[in-house]
């Protein structure tokens, strides 16, 4: 699931990114209203978590931009002000939810947690593509009975191929998706990612999932073709 924070206090902002990629989550931070504004607008997302006192342009502003456009993305204030008018104020923005800093992050995780199985789509627990069994929750991935270890990165990247099956999924959207970044043609960091993730998945195993269709990008299926 892809989360966007809207946070200008940078141990805030930080905090949360850590905490909630800790928790298995693909995180984008966003330092200030204008840019957190153009990425939910742009980009796709499963929850954002937005901060009313914003520099800029503040979150009622663009949480009520957001909903004049159509984008009905799940939204999470988080904010120091703490009067009922002003939760009352979000609420009726079309905000779907409201939590007063400071906060448990406990609590954090158990709001967003609960949002997104609110959300439009529903939350996957597992995945399996052939014999390969991924536990999303859990965050593992077994094939052919045999679990097999993967550092956060590898998982998140095998989460995305997997939750796509079938399709060819282009390097820009990987880089923009596990990696939070721009792709530059000239790194090569996501065929190096391909390629320790395959020798976990796919090279002692049979068939292979993990495919390259030349000059597009990446696809897991079960299908050699």
């Amino acid at each position: 699931m892809r989360l966007l924070i809207v946070e200008d206090e940078t141990k805030t902002g930080d905090y949360l990114h850590q905490g909630l990629s800790e928790a298995g989550f693909n995180v984008v931070l966003a330092r200030n209203g204008l840019d957190g504004h153009h990425l939910a607008m742009t980009e796709t997302f499963d929850l954002i978590l937005l901060d009313v006192m914003l520099p800029d342009v503040d979150g009622w502003k663009i949480c009520q931009s957001l909903r004049e456009a159509g984008n009905q993305t799940a939204i999470l204030f988080l904010t120091a002000r703490d009067q009922v008018e002003d939760r009352v104020k979000g609420l009726e923005l079309g905000a779907d939810d409201y939590l007063v800093k400071p906060f448990a992050f406990a609590e954090l995780l158990a709001r967003v947690r609960s949002l997104l199985r609110r959300g439009n789509r529903p939350v996957q627990e597992s995945l399996a593509v052939a014999d390969l069994q991924i536990d999303i929750i859990k965050r593992q991935a077994i094939r052919a009975g045999q679990k097999i270890s993967l550092t956060n990165r590898e998982f998140t990247l095998l989460e995305l191929l997997a939750s796509r099956k079938g399709e060819v999924l282009p390097r820009s959207l990987i880089a923009s998706q596990v990696w939070d970044m721009n792709f530059d043609s000239d790194t090569n960091v996501i065929d190096v990612a391909i390629r320790r993730l395959r020798r976990k998945i796919d090279d002692p195993f049979k068939p292979k999932l993990i495919h390259t269709v030349r000059g597009m990008g990446y696809r897991l299926d079960d299908d050699d073709n």
